[in-house]
């Protein structure tokens, strides 16, 4: 299993790997051909960056048995799933703030993230692993009471689009099977979701798959697998939200009003 990151050092941008609390800086590029130059640096010393700069970012709805089950909701043939602008990512420890121009429900959401290694196009869910570059943790934050503001038209984009409105992180995991993680999602201190990578109605390697045959995903993409039970607002003035996969790390970030 490998852990790869980018940070911030003095003012060098980088990546490489991180063991414990030490980093192993690379050459080249990260999703190709990469060395470790033999440098290594203190995490104490470092700033985190979001580990990857996705040029688009895939997040999914309706995608757990028991969530769909919940809102009885019925299970969808295919990925449903939305784009977030790239500007929605924000990196670890990072403080989001609510957007000035809202002032509405915001809510938090678990999520795994699938980061995409290899310009993919058309492959099959076999074929899938090979361009699947490794696993992180995500809170896709929702300005809820957008989503269904206008009855014409869900404004999906929007209410998930906001700047910084995506936090992931804080590292990159290779070679794990997503299928054994479990999300949780600590707010002030509070678990308020628990709930398995297992009971996804379609798999990580069946989003890329899947995705793969509506758009070209290029290097560094991120798919946001979707969310389960638990979801719920942020109404503290300041809002700690951890986002917890043992065997990736934990995301931790503040909402602030």
């Amino acid at each position: 299993m490998t852990y790869w990151v980018r940070f911030r050092h003095s003012d060098m941008t980088g990546f490489g790997t991180i063991s414990q609390s030490e980093i192993s800086v690379h050459d080249g590029e990260m999703f190709g051909n990469s060395r470790a130059n033999g440098q290594r640096l203190a995490l104490s010393d470092v700033e985190l960056l979001a580990p990857t700069e996705p040029s688009k970012i895939i997040a999914l709805w309706n995608n757990f048995h028991a969530l769909a089950a919940k809102l009885k909701v019925t299970e969808p043939d295919d990925p449903l799933y939305l784009l977030k602008a790239p500007t929605t990512s924000a990196a670890p420890n990072a403080v989001v703030n609510r957007p000035a121009s809202y002032d509405g429900k915001v809510t938090y959401e678990g999520e795994l993230g699938i980061v995409i290694g290899r310009r993919c196009s058309g492959v099959s869910v076999d074929q899938a692993n090979d361009y699947i570059f490794g696993y992180t943790c995500v809170n896709d934050i929702t300005a809820a009471d957008i989503i269904g503001k206008d009855a014409t038209f869900a404004q999906w984009a929007r209410a998930k689009g906001f700047d910084s409105f995506c936090p992931f992180g804080p590292v990159i995991a290779s070679g794990i099977d997503p299928a054994k993680l479990v999300v949780r999602t600590i707010l002030n201190g509070e678990e308020r979701q628990s709930y398995p990578i297992s009971d996804m109605i379609f798999s990580a390697q069946q989003l890329v798959s899947k995705t793969s045959h509506d758009m070209t995903l290029l290097p560094g993409d991120l798919i946001c697998c979707g969310t389960s039970l638990g979801v719920g607002s942020m109404k503290d003035q300041v809002n700690k939200v951890t986002i917890a996969i043992d065997g990736i790390g934990e995301l931790a970030n503040e909402f602030r009003q």
